[in-house]
């Protein structure tokens, strides 16, 4: 089988799949119209979010058996298509799990802790003790949405921590010794946080709005390192404003593009992110949640895996 490798990844994909007797090919520079032109001469691709694999694209090929998406949604896949055409697509969230849990509870515990915060204004000769202090994660009632792969790996990291973990998800009886499943309404009613744990589908686009939030029976701080999307920033806002929600780290935004390789989707900044970027309670990263040392090679290694174990060669 003839691979094409669409997005710059860990050396072990490729060397993985050449081993097995695949033949690997590299195209990171051209068009999706230039590479539309050849894509029907490969079996199968590796691809992260360059361009959206859509119907389109997928039409002109027509001898692809696999789609190998090194990270964790599938969400720029035209996953009818691939269906209806016998087309495998393979994630790979078991590659950066763990990377999200971590970067999940360090966003939670500097946002309870005001470590960003503390750190500018010491930088600016300011010592501002009273102002500054934190709250604790014991004790405290953490509401996952979304229980897979990734609301597992953050409920496992806080297991030491003596806080109480409750989950919800479309799915039954997902819920184990770390977290316990309930409805969405007894999450509302209990959690003091919210952390977002769900892949972009139209169920959670636009997800966490001003209802949803009045919704929540306790003040509370929000997680999310799933999907820009799930959140509306200007609802969002006006939660931080009202002190509804007590504070946000967000890895991802609603404004970024479908590439997830830059901010905005177009060159006008949304009035609501720029008051978000002036609140202190916000703290903000580059979509890295799932981007380690180590979840670039795990991530690398379980789409060479799938494919291999799916469409052996001779």
């Amino acid at each position: 089988m003839k691979i094409l490798h669409l997005d710059s990844n860990h050396d072990i994909l490729a060397k993985k799949l050449g081993e097995a007797g695949f033949e690997n090919y590299f195209d990171f520079t051209s068009s999706k119209e230039e590479i539309m032109k050849v894509i029907d001469t490969y079996d199968g691709i590796v691809v992260r979010s360059r361009f959206p694999i859509d119907r389109e694209f997928l039409s002109a090929a027509t001898h692809l058996k696999c789609i190998g998406r090194v990270g964790a949604g599938l969400e720029n896949i035209d996953l009818d298509y691939t269906a209806a055409n016998n087309i495998a697509c393979y994630n790979a969230p078991e590659g950066n799990r763990n990377a999200v849990g971590e970067h999940a509870l360090g966003m939670l515990l500097s946002l309870f802790n005001h470590l960003n915060k503390g750190d500018k204004e010491v930088r600016s000769g300011l010592w501002h003790r009273e102002e500054n202090r934190g709250v604790e994660l014991d004790g405290k009632t953490v509401g996952l949405i979304g229980y897979g792969n990734m609301g597992k790996a953050f409920a496992k990291k806080l297991s030491g921590f003596d806080c109480k973990v409750i989950c919800y998800d479309i799915k039954q009886n997902v819920g184990d010794k770390n977290s316990q499943q309930v409805s969405l309404k007894e999450l509302q009613e209990q959690s003091d946080v919210l952390s977002l744990h769900t892949p972009q589908t139209p169920l959670t686009v636009k997800m966490i709005d001003a209802a949803f939030i009045a919704a929540f029976k306790k003040p509370f701080y929000l997680i999310n390192t799933a999907r820009g999307k799930s959140v509306v920033t200007e609802d969002l806002v006006a939660g931080l404003k009202t002190s509804k929600i007590l504070a946000a780290g967000l890895d991802v935004l609603e404004y970024e593009k479908g590439s997830f390789e830059s901010l905005f989707r177009d060159s006008e900044i949304p009035q609501a992110f720029k008051e978000l970027l002036e609140m202190e309670n916000v703290l903000l990263s580059p979509h890295v949640a799932g981007w380690t040392v180590e979840s670039k090679y795990k991530l690398a290694e379980v789409i060479a895996d799938k494919i291999i174990a799916n469409h052996k060669t001779a």
